[in-house]
């Protein structure tokens, strides 16, 4: 019974750390990501799928009045999520559930948006097929991600790569995300790597772009 309790209490404060986290640094990660989000986040449509929207931090690339509905399993997050939607003008349905069983009917999107998420998820694979299953024929799965780095980065990534991990939610600094999309039935000719400038280094090795169903 401690043990169990033990699980359950750091687990929860985990949970409650990183919706204080991304919540107070919001405006340093985004600073380090603006340009490569501008680029990707065009032409949202009116009703997009956000996996793992945290406490909202793409809604400032959203036009106002656009419909979110937001896979979050941490409810954590959901108060600062659900007040960054407010502020935005963003029309927000949060669900509970996760990127590799969001509940949502088959071929029923336009878009799904992944940001920072893919790293997280227990089944990287299973989270690039559901989206794939959820999205219509020719739906679009835009793409943030921080992925496996090379040479001395890499070397880095390994050194934080257990105390990062139980910190951040399970963040795993060695996906193969590309890998994971293709694994998924998705093409990746549409996506981009690039190494971008951020005090948090083990994660400035981005994968991003579009993949399209």
């Amino acid at each position: 019974m401690t043990t169990t309790h033990h699980v359950h209490s750091s687990t929860q404060a985990v949970a409650k750390f990183n919706a204080w986290f991304f919540d107070a640094f919001d405006g340093l990660i985004d600073w380090s990501l603006r340009r490569v989000k501008r680029r990707v986040f065009v032409d949202i449509p009116s009703t997009v799928v956000e996996i793992g929207a945290g406490v909202g931090a793409n809604f400032r690339y959203y036009k106002p009045g656009t419909r979110v509905i937001a896979i979050e399993p941490n409810t954590e997050m959901h108060e600062r999520l659900a007040a960054n939607a407010e502020r935005a003008g963003i029309e927000l349905d949060i669900r509970s559930t996760t990127a590799e069983d969001t509940g949502l009917e088959a071929e029923s999107v336009d878009a799904v948006v992944s940001s920072l998420v893919l790293c997280t998820v227990l089944d990287p694979i299973a989270a690039a097929r559901e989206a794939h299953r959820i999205l219509v024929p020719g739906g679009r799965f835009l793409l943030v991600e921080h992925v496996r780095s090379h040479g001395p980065l890499r070397l880095v990534q390994k050194v934080v790569a257990r105390p990062w991990k139980w910190l951040f939610e399970g963040c795993d600094l060695g996906r193969d995300t590309e890998y994971d999309l293709r694994s998924a039935g998705f093409r990746t000719n549409g996506l981009t790597s690039r190494t971008i400038a951020t005090v948090f280094v083990p994660v400035n090795s981005l994968l991003f772009g579009e993949v399209v169903k």
